[in-house]
């Protein structure tokens, strides 16, 4: 009774235990092999007609069972089992009437055998959870099936994550590599505001997505990191927004979000190549992890040669932006909307701002403020000398069309 219990908790708990199933199966395959001191473990898996070997567990470092290996499934002990031809437990297979006669006995010199299906939780028969030694073990008995099936219920839970994780990336990767495939993203452009001077100077470039149903981009940005292919979009939607730069004034610089990976290997330089670099401000955001700073300080002073700035996202937001801002010689510093809400009200806010106002002149750079809603916000903003603005107050992102028009209005 207690056993039992044991087993429901272990299964009803796999959830609780390491995420990591792949290396799990294989842990518990060297567990299972070893507490019953045979030769060979292995879980196989039913694909069509043929049983193929996902994982193995063996005494020895050379055996003919090997990951991906397969056989006719019909050939082998696996489907006997499962379809009921042969028992879970063979003493010796060498005499048994129905496995002496199979080609595969003699092959993988099997002598006893244990072997029970793996299911996975909606019942679906995977494959079987397999262990033989090379020679007659007296000490293995037909309890010892109970064991394995308790072990092979576990796996089918570990497995179906797998499988589901598998679904769910080749989804993601076929959703993003859609996007790429058919440029299914379009650019809208934010005005950046000089307060003193009273002038469009800029735009922030931002990727929109035309899919349904409508997701953020932000959830675009990780699941395209997720599967691989955050380059390949980043530098997408790098390339769609500095499109716009040939229908803007000469004295107007676009903003483009991008990864510090995509700077230190070489992409954004090589994007970049096609176009005035002396508009261009690459915008790293205080979230993103910058792995080597020197290797990154490297590539900026490549890009830099070309009249290329970098802006820091986000500051105030977090330490990360600090760490940032103090490893590298930024041109921007755009300060986080989540400082400039309601700065007229906050004395703490409009001390942080005037903080970081007073750090960037001492750096040489300029200061931006994000997120900017009200009248009043403006205007606390041009009191601590922070010169560049941009949010709703100012304008919301539209297509480079409607940008146009703006920028023609204002500067009238």
């Amino acid at each position: 009774m207690a056993e039992v219990a044991a087993g429901e908790f272990l299964l009803n708990h796999i959830a609780d235990i390491d995420e990591s199933s792949v290396a799990n199966l294989q842990d518990n395959l060297h567990i299972i092999r070893s507490h019953l001191d045979m030769d060979i473990a292995f879980i196989s898996e039913f694909d069509n007609d043929n049983r193929v070997v996902r994982y193995v567990d063996s005494k020895v470092s050379q055996t003919l069972l090997k990951p991906d290996s397969s056989d006719p499934a019909d050939e082998t002990y696996c489907r006997k089992i499962v379809d009921g031809e042969l028992p879970g437990f063979i003493e010796d297979a060498s005499v048994h009437p129905a496995t002496s006669k199979m080609p595969i006995t003699e092959r993988l010199n099997i002598y006893t055998y244990l072997g029970v299906p793996v299911c996975l939780p909606d019942g679906t028969v995977y494959g079987t959870l397999c262990c033989y030694s090379h020679r007659p073990d007296q000490t293995v008995r037909q309890r010892d099936l109970s064991l394995l099936n308790v072990f092979a219920a576990f796996a089918g839970k570990q497995i179906e994550r797998h499988l589901e994780y598998n679904r769910t990336t080749i989804e993601v990767y076929e959703r993003v590599k859609s996007v790429l495939d058919t440029h299914a993203l379009e650019i809208v452009y934010q005005p950046i505001y000089h307060i003193r001077l009273q002038k469009v100077v800029g735009f922030e470039a931002l990727s929109r997505f035309r899919t349904e149903p409508y997701r953020t981009p932000d959830v675009w940005f990780d699941e395209a990191a997720q599967v691989g292919l955050s380059r390949e979009l980043e530098m997408l939607a790098v390339q769609q927004a500095l499109k716009g730069l040939k229908h803007l004034p000469e004295d107007c610089y676009i903003t483009v979000n991008i990864a510090p990976d995509n700077i230190a290997n070489g992409s954004a330089a090589e994007v970049l190549a096609d176009y005035d670099s002396a508009r261009v401000v690459l915008e790293v955001t205080e979230r993103a992890r910058i792995e080597d700073y020197e290797v990154l300080r490297s590539a900026l002073a490549q890009l830099r040669a070309s009249g290329v700035r970098l802006a820091i996202d986000d500051a105030g937001a977090g330490h990360a932006s600090f760490q940032h801002i103090l490893e590298i010689d930024v041109d921007i510093i755009k300060l986080d909307l989540s400082l400039i809400r309601n700065i007229h009200k906050d004395r703490p806010r409009r001390a942080l701002a005037a903080a970081l106002k007073a750090f960037a002149d001492v750096k040489e750079s300029v200061v931006v403020a994000e997120g900017v809603e009200t009248e009043a916000e403006l205007k606390v903003l041009e009191s601590l000398g922070i010169d560049k603005a941009q949010g709703y107050y100012i304008a919301k992102p539209m297509p480079l069309e409607e940008a146009l028009a703006f920028l023609s209005s204002a500067q009238s």
